[in-house]
C-alpha cells in the first residue's frame, strides 16, 4: 500500500485553511442532550418458521469502553482537529459525518444496531455480533388484532449470524485499520484512534474518486456519500450526504456521553452539488418525502394452503385508505431482528407485515405495503386499520446498542411527511410507539408488544420534526407533559440481560411511578398485566408504571418535589423536582366522568354499536379493559372518533369486498396509563 495511503507519525504541518481551527464558542447551537440511542424491542412469535437470520447484530455489552485519551472537556474536540490536520480533511466535515453517525457520542465502546463502534461509526460486524446478547419479551401478541379471523401470531427471529463477507457498510473499520496501521481493538476502544480511522477512510475516498484533498467541504460531497460504505451515487448515499451537509450548514453543538463539549459552526451558505437532487428520489413508486432514500421492497399479498389443507392469506388485507378510512396514527416499532433478516420476514406470506423498515447504517428506507392498505403489525385491529407502521432497525433490551443519528433524521422526515399528507397531527395521541397501543381486550394485555422501549429519545425525535416538547402553561398547569432530560435520566431497569440483573446505565425517555411521594414506595399497578393486585415492576418491559416523553396526564396532586397523575384509575407519583424537572406544564383537553356517574368503562378499541353492523357482517363486541375511570378522575383527551371497524377478512386483490361499519356511537381517546384506551363520548365530560 503506498505510504500516503498509511498512517505515520508525523502529523503533516499545517496549509493554513480555516476548517483546520476549532470553532469558536460563539457558533455554538443545537441540541445539547446526550444521543443515547434508544432501542426497543418488538419480539415476534410464528406461526411458521423466521427466514434464517442474516448479517448483523449489534448489541454488544462490551467491557472495552470507548473514552476521550486526554484530560478535560474539549478533548474530543482536539482528536478531531489532529485527525482532520493528520489526513488533510476539513474539520468542520469530519465533524458532520460524525455526527450523523454517532451524535459524537461513544456508547460506552458498545456497537450500534448494525455493528458501528465510537464516534466514528466504524463497522465491525463480525466482532459485534461474536458478543451480542438478544433476551425477548415474552410478548406473544395476535399482530393482526382481529377476533373476527384466527391470530396471526409473529415468532422472534433467530439469533442473526454472518453467512459469506458482510457487505462494505458493515466492514468499515476493517479498512481503517488497514489505512491507519491501527489494531481493530484500538479502533474499537480509543475515541482518538477511531477519529483518525474515520478521517483516514473520508481522506481514502476522496483520493479514489480523483479528487484533490481540498479546504473547501463542497468538493467532498462524492467522498461523504462514500462514507456509509454505499456505491457511489446511489440514492441511499446522496441521501446520507445530504443530511451531513444539512449538519453542516446549521451548525450544532452538544455535550456528549462521555461529557465533553463538541461544536460544529454554522456554514450556511454551504453549497451541495447539482447531482444530489437527481439522485435523491423515491426508487420504484415508493411513499416517501424527496429528503429520505427509499425503495420498493413489496410484502406478498397471496393465497397459501397450510399443512392441514386450510386456505389463507398474507401478509395484509387490502383498502382504499383514506377514502375508505381516515389515516389516524403513526407507530413506531423496532425491528428485534436485523434488517436483512427483516426482509426476510416480511416477504413471506405466512408472516406478518409493516409499512416501512428503516436502516440502522445509514436510514434507508424499504416500504413494503402501500399505506391505502392495512398491514398487520400493531396487535389491534382498529389501530391498524388507521395507522402507518414503521419497523427501526434495532433491539430493546440491549440499551447500549444505539440508533444512528441517520435513522432518527430519516425517520423523522418520513413521520412528517406522512403526518402533512394525511393529515395527522404531530403529538403522542398520534405518534405511537407499539407500546403504547392497547390491548384490544384483556385477554391480550399482557402479550402486546413493549417496543421501541425506554431508551427510544422521544424527545430528540420530535425536535427533529420541529415539534420539540416544551412548557405550554404555568407552573400550576392541571396538565403535565412528561419530559425528562434524556441524557441525565438514568432509571433503573432489569431485565436486559437475564431476568433480575440491572440494566447497563443509559438515558432514557421513562419516568417512573409510585403509589407515594417516595422513592422507596412501591411502584403502582396494572390491573391489567397483573390481575392479582401487584405492583408493577422494574423490568425493561413492564410497561405498568411508566410514563414517557411527549405523554400528557391530569395532575391529581403535588407535594414538595413530587407530582401525581391520574394514572389507570390510580394516583400515580413522579419525582418532579423544579431545578431537575422530569415534566413541564402542558395544556389540553381532559375529561372526566359524567355527573352522577361512579365510574366509567375504558375500551381498546373504539368499534361500533350492535346495530350499526349490515346482516353479512359479524357483530364485533364491545369488550371493556379491566380498567375503571372514576368519578373525579381526569384524563388527558386526543382525538373524537366514530366507532369504526374494518370488515376484510377473504383473499381480495381488487380491493372489493372490504367494508367499513360505522355507527353512531362516539369515542374519545385518552392517555389511560402508558397505553392509550378510549371511553365513550356519552360516559364523559369534556373539560377545556
Amino acid at each position: 500500500m503506498p505510504r500516503s495511503f498509511r498512517d505515520h507519525d508525523s502529523t503533516p504541518a499545517d496549509d493554513g485553511r480555516s476548517d483546520r481551527r476549532r470553532t469558536r464558542r460563539g457558533d455554538r447551537r443545537g441540541d445539547r442532550r446526550t444521543a443515547g440511542q434508544a432501542t426497543g424491542r418488538y419480539v415476534r412469535r410464528a406461526v411458521v418458521g423466521a427466514a434464517a437470520a442474516a448479517l448483523v447484530v449489534p448489541l454488544l455489552a462490551s467491557s472495552t469502553q470507548a473514552t476521550a485519551d486526554q484530560p478535560g472537556h474539549d478533548a474530543l474536540q482536539q482528536q478531531f482537529t489532529a485527525a482532520a490536520d493528520r489526513y488533510h480533511v476539513p474539520e468542520k466535515l469530519l465533524l458532520g459525518v460524525s455526527y450523523l453517525q454517532s451524535r459524537w457520542d461513544a456508547h460506552q465502546g458498545a456497537p450500534s444496531v448494525s455493528g458501528g463502534y465510537g464516534p466514528m461509526h466504524l463497522t465491525d460486524a463480525r466482532t459485534a455480533l461474536a458478543s451480542s446478547r438478544q433476551q425477548g419479551h415474552g410478548g406473544t401478541e395476535d399482530a393482526r388484532g382481529d377476533s373476527a379471523r384466527p391470530a396471526r401470531v409473529a415468532r422472534e427471529a433467530a439469533k442473526p449470524q454472518l453467512k459469506g463477507k458482510p457487505p462494505a457498510r458493515l466492514r468499515t473499520l476493517e479498512r481503517a485499520a488497514q489505512l491507519t496501521g491501527l489494531s481493530p481493538a484500538r479502533l474499537r476502544s480509543s475515541t482518538e484512534a477511531n477519529v483518525r480511522g474515520g478521517a483516514a477512510l473520508l481522506a481514502d475516498a476522496q483520493r479514489r474518486l480523483g479528487h484533490p484533498l481540498s479546504a473547501d467541504p463542497a468538493d467532498w460531497y462524492e467522498a461523504v456519500a462514500a462514507f456509509p460504505g454505499g456505491g457511489r451515487g446511489s440514492p441511499n448515499s446522496t441521501a446520507f450526504a445530504d443530511e451531513v451537509f444539512g449538519v453542516l450548514r446549521t451548525g450544532e453543538h452538544r455535550t456528549t456521553d462521555t461529557g465533553e463539549t463538541v461544536t460544529l459552526g454554522a456554514t450556511p451558505k454551504l453549497r451541495t452539488p447539482q447531482t444530489s437532487e437527481r439522485a435523491r428520489r423515491a426508487g420504484g413508486g415508493a411513499e416517501c418525502p424527496r429528503s429520505v432514500d427509499c425503495e420498493w421492497y413489496p410484502a406478498p399479498y397471496e393465497k397459501w394452503t397450510d399443512d392441514n389443507g386450510e386456505e389463507d392469506y398474507g401478509n395484509h388485507d387490502k383498502a382504499r385508505r383514506p377514502e375508505s378510512q381516515k389515516i389516524d396514527y403513526i407507530i413506531v416499532h423496532d425491528t428485534e431482528a436485523t434488517y436483512e433478516t427483516t426482509l426476510d420476514l416480511v416477504t413471506n406470506p405466512k408472516y406478518v407485515s409493516w409499512n416501512y423498515t428503516l436502516r440502522s447504517s445509514d436510514g434507508h428506507v424499504a416500504q413494503h405495503v402501500r399505506n391505502k392498505d392495512a398491514a398487520w403489525h400493531a396487535g389491534n385491529w382498529y389501530v391498524n386499520s388507521k395507522s402507518v407502521g414503521l419497523e427501526h432497525e434495532g433491539f430493546l433490551t440491549d440499551p447500549d446498542a444505539w440508533y444512528t443519528e441517520a435513522m432518527y433524521r430519516s425517520s423523522a422526515r418520513l413521520v412528517k411527511y406522512l403526518a402533512e399528507r394525511y393529515d395527522i397531527p404531530l403529538d403522542r395521541q398520534h405518534i405511537l410507539g407499539h407500546d403504547n397501543v392497547p390491548g384490544s381486550t384483556t385477554s391480550g394485555i399482557k402479550g402486546m408488544h413493549t417496543d421501541p422501549g425506554p431508551y427510544w429519545d422521544w424527545q430528540h425525535y420530535f425536535a427533529l420534526m420541529g415539534k420539540p416538547f416544551a412548557p405550554k402553561a404555568g407552573p400550576a398547569s392541571g396538565v403535565v407533559t412528561i419530559r425528562p432530560t434524556y441524557d441525565e435520566h438514568k432509571p433503573v431497569f432489569t431485565g436486559c440481560e437475564s431476568a433480575g440483573k440491572p440494566c447497563p446505565e443509559h438515558g432514557s425517555s421513562a419516568v417512573r411511578l409510585h403509589q407515594a411521594p417516595d422513592a422507596s414506595s412501591p411502584l403502582v399497578k396494572d390491573v391489567g398485566l397483573r390481575p392479582d393486585g401487584s405492583p408493577s415492576t422494574t423490568g425493561v418491559n413492564d410497561t405498568g408504571a411508566r410514563a414517557t416523553t411527549g405523554q400528557q396526564y391530569a395532575v391529581a396532586d403535588r407535594k414538595g418535589d413530587w407530582t401525581a397523575i391520574w394514572y389507570l384509575g390510580q394516583k400515580a407519583w413522579f419525582h418532579n423536582p423544579s431545578g431537575r424537572p422530569t415534566a413541564v406544564p402542558g395544556r389540553g383537553t381532559v375529561i372526566t366522568p359524567r355527573a352522577g356517574r361512579e365510574e366509567i368503562p375504558v375500551y381498546g378499541r373504539a368499534y361500533p354499536e350492535e346495530a350499526a353492523y349490515p346482516k353479512d357482517v359479524p357483530v364485533q363486541a364491545l369488550s371493556p379493559l379491566p380498567y375503571k375511570v372514576a368519578a373525579g378522575q381526569r384524563y388527558v383527551a386526543g382525538l373524537k372518533t366514530p366507532g369504526e371497524y374494518l370488515y376484510a377478512v377473504t383473499y381480495d386483490p381488487d380491493a372489493k369486498n372490504f367494508q367499513v361499519v360505522r355507527g353512531k356511537q362516539r369515542y374519545y381517546q385518552i392517555q389511560l396509563g402508558h397505553r392509550v384506551a378510549f371511553v365513550k363520548a356519552e360516559d364523559v365530560r369534556v373539560l377545556r
